[in-house]
């Protein structure tokens, strides 16, 4: 053995599943060379704190849709709106992901309903094309592949859906950042603007 190797730190076996605490009731897995855990489950008040918080957001875009006559809640939106509450840690649900992520995702959506039309195919490929173009953007946001879908197989207006998909992320991301403050011990929202 050298003596640059023996200097290197030596890998430590993960322990058996069976010896690892879960005091909480969370599920632990082993694979070879790691470990994994389920996520601890949330305090009460947390919950609580996330799913009127995200339900509020919800009723606001409904609220809006009902009075414009347009449909501004997307299920899309209903998605970003539960990685926003309840994961917010997470760079998927940082406004940069959520705002451009939508708003790439219905540019190739729009792009994909031009070049190919209206179908099931076409949403396939559109949903494909938008997940690879937000990882290009660094701007990985899961709810954005769905926009583009909705967009290939229900054609709204531009015009009209694209102010109000930007709207409503951003109010999505301003909701985020209010609800945050609202509560001390919850995690502060955006970890980073963009």
């Amino acid at each position: 053995m050298s003596t640059n190797a023996a200097l290197r730190p030596q890998p430590t076996p993960a322990p058996e599943a069976d010896s690892l605490p879960a005091p909480d009731g969370a599920p632990v897995r082993r694979w070879p060379g790691f470990t994994v855990r389920a996520p601890a489950r949330p305090a009460p008040a947390a919950a609580l704190h996330s799913i009127a918080a995200a339900t509020t957001v919800l009723l606001a875009l409904v609220g809006i849709g009902a009075m414009i006559h347009e449909p501004v809640l997307i299920p899309p939106l209903a998605a970003s709106a539960a990685l926003v509450h309840s994961a917010p840690t997470l760079p998927l649900a940082q406004p940069r992901n959520v705002v451009i992520g939508h708003l790439l995702g219905s540019a190739m959506g729009y792009a994909v309903l031009a070049a190919a039309g209206s179908s099931a195919w076409a949403a396939a490929v559109a949903a494909g094309l938008t997940l690879g173009l937000n990882m290009l953007a660094r701007t990985p946001h899961s709810p954005a592949v769905a926009t583009a879908v909705i967009i290939v197989l229900q054609t709204p207006a531009p015009g009209r859906f694209v102010p109000l998909l930007f709207g409503a992320t951003v109010l999505l991301v301003l909701t985020g950042y209010a609800a945050s403050r609202v509560r001390r011990k919850a995690p502060t929202y955006p970890v980073y603007w963009w």
